[in-house]
């Protein structure tokens, strides 16, 4: 997966409704930047916002709905999958996008608070596992197009590759409290493709007898 804008306020212009939106969505990223999840409330939206307090509850209806629609919002901002040409290159290109996505000091505050939010709530949770899945199905490309290339075996299955490639970062920053080094990211690449090419990630229907 890649990274999104690093500020939900750069949404495209399109009226009032979307001037309106994109005020919501930068406030509430800020928000969740300065005070967490937890600390989010709807007025404090509205009048960070300059947007009256009925349209707020009116349109995104509690803090779980603000931040839905914020990784909707960064979940279409995303750039597509890379395509260098290879598959080592492309699992790298997205590794890095993480790293710099978890390192980045408004992007990875805000994507630490909406993990820390899906723990206990249901609906972050949904926000955070929708935009996510958007992202690996994006990048899953890049492995099929590895297989068809020859470069990786008939039946890697291409979303749990992706997902091997950044769970080393993720879990550095939200378990341990590590550096999300370059140094991580690329040994996290050179593991999964290992890996890959040696057959791991073929589900057990696709294997040679």
């Amino acid at each position: 997966m890649d990274q999104p804008s690093r500020s939900a306020g750069t949404v495209r212009p399109g009226g009032r409704t979307a001037r309106v939106r994109a005020a919501v969505l930068e406030a509430t990223q800020d928000a969740l930047v300065e005070h967490g999840f937890h600390a989010l409330t709807m007025d404090q939206i509205a009048a960070r916002a300059g947007v009256g307090k009925t349209t707020v509850y009116r349109r995104w209806g509690s803090p779980a709905g603000l931040v839905t629609d914020l990784m909707n919002e960064f979940a279409n901002q995303s750039s597509p999958h890379a395509d260098t040409g290879s598959i080592e290159g492309d699992l790298r290109a997205n590794a890095l996008m993480v790293m710099e996505a978890l390192n980045d000091p408004r992007l990875g505050v805000t994507l630490q608070a909406v993990i820390a939010a899906a723990t206990s709530d249901e609906q972050a949770a949904l926000a955070l596992r929708t935009f996510y899945l958007r992202r690996i199905d994006e990048w899953a490309t890049v492995v099929e197009l590895a297989v068809a290339r020859g470069e990786l075996p008939q039946g890697t299955h291409a979303e749990e590759l992706i997902r091997a490639v950044s769970a080393p970062l993720y879990y550095r920053l939200v378990v341990t409290r590590e550096p999300v080094t370059r140094e991580v990211a690329e040994a996290s690449v050179a593991r999964a493709l290992a890996a890959a090419r040696a057959g791991a990630f073929v589900t057990a229907g696709d294997r040679s007898p």
